[in-house]
């Protein structure tokens, strides 16, 4: 159950563009950790001009007023081989299917251990009957 959410500046991106942003999102997951299509956990926050530094440049980037960060939480159970093409596929589907820069694409991924993440219903993910064919992904 990875979660997305993307920071936005505000009024950059079209309700298309928004749309298309949290497909490439699930794409990627589902190609990089092999989660299914309906493991589709994604926010997408707008900030104004006020609330939204990133600097356009650092560290030898050239980043548009379409600029993004984008964080990920998964389970720990994921290998560095699994983020690696993650942010890959990440930056790669939001480039084609958002028309964003490569270097507007920001990602930061959060490993959390499962005992702190529960899918509804009370019921932690460590918790859950992990035979099941994705718990394992």
């Amino acid at each position: 159950m990875p979660v997305f959410h993307a920071h936005l500046p505000a009024q950059q991106f079209s309700s298309d563009e928004k749309r298309a942003l949290a497909d490439a999102l699930n794409l990627a997951l589902h190609e990089a950790m092999e989660t299914p299509m309906d493991d589709r956990f994604v926010i997408i926050s707008e900030h104004k001009d006020d609330e939204f530094f990133i600097h356009p440049t650092f560290p030898g980037l050239k980043r548009s007023d379409k600029r993004m960060v984008v964080t990920v939480t998964a389970g720990t159970s994921r290998t560095v081989e699994q983020k690696r093409k993650l942010a890959e596929l990440v930056t790669r589907y939001a480039v084609e299917k958002v028309g964003v820069g490569q270097d507007d694409v920001t990602l930061l991924i959060y490993a959390t251990p499962l005992e702190n993440m529960s899918f509804g219903g009370g019921r932690l993910v460590s918790d859950i009957d992990l035979s099941m064919p994705w718990a394992n992904k």
